[in-house]
């Protein structure tokens, strides 16, 4: 009997990691309420984008050039990736406390960014640790679809509580932001100190990662996050130059919540009835079009409330799509590895899809088409792609490839009539 107790007792290590990310879920959504109506929407619009534009570029640094050689060390360590998800935690913890601190100062800014970086970091981190916490490859895509969920939930169940705190006091509720965090930190001292991989990736591995089928699934994967990124500072900018009220905000923030959880729980759904993963991955493409179109026709902040959703029900059908197609097409990679490689670029397709609607004033129904014009892109893209692998062709170059051998070929052309030797001027004669 004893012994039976003791053994309800156990809990599951993905049971840790799914509390500390509801708990840290719930943070995020507190700290963005808080920062709607804070010192970023009292100033001009104009000094706001110069602010945010840099604070942006800075936000790159860390996935730019730090991951690529950190990300490797914190593989090969044990707890390594433990640690970086504690060290997240606490960071935005510390930086939440200076946010109190600070909400009527320029100092706003630069820890507004800080605590960015740290939440992306979290993120990067997170997603090496899941395939550590499953018993089996084949829990992989439910273990991310259960973690989405709780996220979702987590997001939907603070806000309200959020907003009413706000109502007494913006501070109130960076406090409950510091408390949500604090509460993570603790849960995620409880996570196990694990290695995410041994040893350096072989060849094996690289070519699998880098075949057809994952290189496509990835691509619309970073579109989907670039969209993401994209609406988040056009909905920010916009609602900031409509001088929205901060319930606007958090109805937002609410649909977005709600929006990835019906995801969480439709893809699964879906997987289980045939619908295979390229098509998921259509699907989430098709949804933001169609969410754009809606958007731009109804042009209110109740469309882009619904806009919101949209896009939060097709991230989670393309995360759980990518995962999936990386389980098939990878059996040999490390996932824990491959996901943290992968959600590093996505987190780069994040920052640098942000910078238009920051650095350039863009119309409500204009950024609104822009959403649906690049998802229809990438819809094509994406379907050409999937026949082309079906029947056994090579993908057909992307933009940037194309330019790049462009580039490449000027280049070789430049040099080439630098070392041609100068004319005779006797055989000219």
């Amino acid at each position: 009997m004893p012994r039976e107790f003791s053994r309800r007792l156990i809990v599951p290590p993905f049971t840790w990691l799914a509390r500390t990310h509801a708990a840290a879920a719930a943070g995020d959504a507190a700290v963005a309420i808080s920062l709607a109506g804070s010192l970023f929407f009292d100033i001009s619009p104009e000094a706001a984008r110069g602010k945010v534009a840099l604070y942006l570029l800075l936000t790159m640094a860390p996935f730019a050039i730090v991951a690529p050689i950190l990300g490797p060390a914190l593989d090969s360590m044990r707890g390594g990736r433990r640690l970086m998800v504690i060290l997240s935690c606490l960071g935005r913890a510390i930086v939440t406390v200076f946010l109190i601190m600070n909400l009527d100062s320029l100092w706003l800014f630069p820890l507004a960014f800080m605590f960015l970086v740290l939440s992306k970091a979290y993120a990067v981190s997170k997603s090496a640790l899941v395939p550590t916490v499953v018993t089996d490859d084949t829990e992989l895509v439910e273990a991310n679809s259960k973690l989405g969920l709780l996220a979702g939930i987590a997001g939907v169940v603070v806000v309200l509580p959020a907003v009413l705190l706000k109502l007494i006091d913006v501070r109130v509720t960076l406090c409950l932001a510091f408390l949500l965090y604090l509460l993570a930190l603790g849960l995620a001292t409880r996570l196990r100190r694990v290695v995410v991989a041994a040893t350096p990736a072989g060849a094996e591995e690289r070519e699998e990662l880098r075949s057809s089928g994952v290189v496509l699934a990835a691509s619309g994967m970073a579109m989907v996050r670039a969209t993401v990124g994209f609406l988040t500072f056009q909905l920010a900018f916009l609602l900031r130059g409509q001088d929205a009220s901060v319930v606007w905000f958090g109805l937002i923030l609410l649909f977005s919540a709600i929006g990835t959880m019906a995801g969480n729980v439709l893809g699964p759904v879906l997987r289980q009835r045939g619908v295979h993963e390229e098509r998921m991955l259509q699907l989430a493409f098709a949804l933001i079009a169609v969410g754009g179109l809606v958007a731009a026709y109804g042009g209110g902040q109740v469309s882009a409330a619904l806009l919101a959703g949209a896009v939060g029900v097709a991230a989670a059908f393309a995360r759980l799509a990518f995962d999936a197609i990386v389980q098939r097409d990878a059996p040999d990679a490390n996932r824990g590895r491959a996901f943290a490689q992968f959600e590093t670029k996505f987190q780069m397709a994040w920052v640098l899809a942000a910078f238009a609607p920051v650095l350039i004033p863009i119309p409500r129904i204009v950024g609104f088409l822009i959403v649906t014009v690049l998802a229809v892109v990438a819809l094509v893209s994406y379907v050409v792609g999937w026949r082309h692998i079906r029947e056994g062709q090579p993908l057909p170059p992307t933009l940037s490839a194309r330019v790049r051998s462009k580039v490449k070929e000027r280049r070789r052309a430049l040099k080439e009539h630098e070392e041609l030797p100068p004319p005779d001027p006797g055989s000219q004669r």
